[in-house]
């Protein structure tokens, strides 16, 4: 039965790609990465094992699988999700015992191109012993032990994210607080190793000690197995691999009481009724349509996690560029410059995030310029008062106030040019996005290479329209904040504000002339 599956399963993938010309080509750029990968990793390995040491050995394999680990967990954010074309709920009907369905799922994630170059990856890295048989003959289980580790925990996660039934805001909220935990896990990481190494060791002396504990860990056990034989350590080897295997009977024992809440109980569809004459900021904003857009916006951002999810960039920046270079490094100063950035795209193709629930804006009738002032100043609300305390958080943490004109100017340019250039291309582009109430883990359908590509497009148009902003930072930042601080701020405001207000100009003309074919093209895209 499980095997019948995965033929169902990669089936319809192919069927999927013979229809998707643009999502074969995704697929064929995955495959010749997965290949380039495979091709550096071997190369680099096959010149350790001839050359290098018993410990830079060991310490290769002991990062590199905990990264490999990590990389399983958090990759799916940062890539394109995990494909849950096969996932518990949609095998719930069937006729399949828990295990059968977890050996069904975990099947699909370790055949899957992340998963057949893992498992190549991992076995290759046995070369790394050959002048140790019984190392080498021992590392083949144990990197076979190691992968299972990754497929799992990824599973794991993604079920978790996905709220393990209930209803969709229970759904919501575990998932996103599943990705916050997820985020963050690196950085603490991190100051957790600089914490035990004294926090003044160069990058040499943290790898020696990451090599050390991470053996410890579920992370690196699995993969600290080999060098322990390697090195005569029998006993070591032993409690590192009872390690390894513990912790792939508890993520199991873990999924399959999720699987098992979801499975039972499934998702139900929260439902509220609002009391009589409480319209909540509806009944705040002004009205017309400008208003009724504002509200409308304003209530996604704090409401839908699909917006929220976007804001979590505002804290996860500066703890990460603290832990890498601390609060007095240059990272850490131009994070509210990089999160602005990364606000800036959050809506170059919101319309997509409307669905087919667009078709009631336009029997509304409400005007294209209208409709795009509406949603800049919903995402306005939020990202300008974020990026402001941001800036003064991290100006008075790195003690340098002097700074906060200059950096403030910067971000607060970068961040209305984005809102300018979004105003046009949400006019325009018409992505495929998540659903409401899906894991952030959980690949979209339709989901293209080149459509990922728009997204790079974007902020190169917004990196290229404020570059005047981005030159007086950079002069600044070369010749001192002090002279150059006020100039970067009014030159942010006056060129951002600008650029913002012709882009909902262009914008709402472009909306009120292609309303109608951006309702088609959502209706046209695969659910």
């Amino acid at each position: 039965m499980v095997a019948t599956v995965l033929k169902l399963r990669y089936r319809a993938l192919f069927n999927t790609l013979a229809r998707r010309p643009w999502q074969l080509v995704g697929f064929i750029a995955g495959a010749l990465w997965g290949i380039g990968i495979l091709i550096s990793v071997t190369a680099g390995i096959i010149s350790l094992s001839l050359v290098g040491s018993l410990d830079a050995s060991a310490a290769v394999s002991i990062i590199g699988g905990s990264a490999l680990v990590l990389g399983w967990v958090v990759g799916p954010i940062v890539v394109a999700g995990m494909d849950t074309a096969i996932d518990a709920r949609r095998l719930a009907p069937y006729p399949f015992s828990r295990r059968q369905t977890m050996l069904a799922l975990a099947g699909t994630g370790a055949t899957g191109i992340p998963g057949v170059v893992s498992t190549l990856v991992a076995l290759i890295s046995v070369i790394l012993w050959a002048r140790w048989p019984l190392a080498a003959l021992a590392g083949i289980p144990a990197a076979l032990v190691g992968v299972a580790i990754c497929v799992v925990a990824s599973r794991l996660v993604a079920e978790l994210s996905g709220g393990v039934g209930g209803n969709r805001r229970g759904r919501e909220l575990i998932g996103t607080l599943v990705l916050v935990v997820v985020m963050l896990a690196g950085p603490i990481t991190t100051g957790i190793l600089s914490l035990l190494d004294g926090g003044d060791g160069s990058l040499g002396e943290r790898l020696g000690a990451a090599a050390a504990i991470l053996p410890w860990t579920p992370l690196g056990a699995a993969w600290a197995v080999a060098p322990a034989l390697a090195a005569g350590e029998g006993l070591l080897a032993l409690a590192r691999l009872a390690i390894a295997l513990a912790a792939l009977a508890a993520l199991w024992w873990a999924w399959s009481r999720a699987i098992a809440a979801a499975t039972a109980s499934p998702a139900r569809q929260s439902s509220r009724q609002v009391a009589a004459g409480k319209l909540g900021l509806f009944g705040v904003m002004p009205t017309g349509g400008v208003g009724a857009t504002w509200a409308r916006s304003l209530n996604a951002w704090l409401r839908d996690p699909r917006y929220l999810r976007q804001l979590l960039v505002v804290p996860i920046f500066p703890i990460l560029f603290a832990f890498v270079s601390g609060v007095d490094g240059f990272l850490f100063a131009a994070s509210p410059v990089l999160v602005a950035f990364v606000l800036a795209i959050a809506c170059y193709s919101d319309i997509s995030y409307d669905g087919t629930a667009y078709a009631t804006v336009l029997a509304t009738g409400v005007r294209g310029r209208d409709d795009r002032l509406g949603r800049l100043l919903g995402a306005a609300c939020l990202g300008i008062p974020l990026v402001v305390v941001l800036t003064v958080a991290t100006s008075v943490l790195s003690a340098d106030a002097g700074r906060l004109p200059l950096v403030l100017g910067t971000a607060l340019g970068v961040l209305l040019t984005g809102y300018g250039v979004s105003a046009v291309t949400s006019a325009m582009i018409i992505s495929p996005v998540a659903a409401p109430g899906d894991s952030p883990f959980k690949s979209v359908p339709g989901q293209t290479f080149v459509g990922g590509l728009l997204v790079f497009v974007v902020w190169a148009v917004i990196a290229v329209l404020s570059l005047p902003v981005l030159f007086l930072a950079v002069t600044g930042m070369v010749q001192g904040p002090a002279a150059w601080g006020l100039p970067t701020l009014a030159t942010g405001v006056v060129v951002g504000g600008g650029i913002a207000a012709l882009g909902v100009h262009l914008g709402g003309r472009t909306f009120d002339r292609s309303g109608p074919e951006l309702l088609e093209r959502i209706r046209a895209l695969p659910s």
